[in-house]
C-alpha cells in the first residue's frame, strides 16, 4: 500500500510457480484502515491500490485448522511474558497452517519463538 520500490521488486521477480496470497484478516484490516478515513482523495487512492491489490492477490479462508495452531502460539506467547496482536496471532497462525512465508516488516512476529514460523521482510 506503501509503494515500496522494494517490495514492488520482490513481487515482479516472483516465477509462476510462486503463489502470493493473502488472508481474510490481513484484507479485513486493510479494508478498516480506509473505511475509518475521512471521505476525500487519500480514501478514493487506497481504494483503488486496496480494488487492485485484491484483483491480482487472491484472498485465502481461515481454515478450521488454524485454531488449533492459533491457540498453540497464544500460549507460547504468554509463557515467554509478552503478547501479540489479536490478528497478527491468527495471522501467524494461518501462514504456520499453511506452511507459507509471512512477509511483513513488522518485528513484532519475531516474538514467536518454538515454532517454525518463516519471515521475510521485503522492505529493506
Amino acid at each position: 500500500m506503501k509503494d515500496n520500490p522494494q517490495v514492488k521488486e520482490r513481487l515482479n521477480s516472483l516465477t509462476e510457480s510462486d503463489y502470493t496470497f493473502t488472508c481474510s484478516i490481513v484484507k479485513g484490516e486493510i479494508l478498516f484502515g480506509i473505511a475509518r478515513l475521512p471521505a476525500g482523495k487519500r480514501k478514493q487512492d487506497l481504494q483503488q491500490k486496496t480494488d487492485e491489490l485484491f484483483g491480482i492477490v487472491p484472498c485465502e479462508p481461515i481454515s478450521e485448522s488454524v485454531s488449533d495452531i492459533y491457540a498453540k502460539i497464544k500460549v507460547a506467547v504468554e509463557q515467554r511474558g509478552t503478547s501479540l496482536g489479536e490478528c497478527d496471532l491468527w495471522i501467524a497462525a494461518t501462514a504456520l497452517t499453511l506452511d507459507a512465508i509471512l512477509v511483513t516488516s513488522d518485528s513484532d512476529y519475531q516474538r514467536i519463538v518454538g515454532l517454525e514460523l518463516r519471515l521475510e521482510d521485503w522492505t529493506s
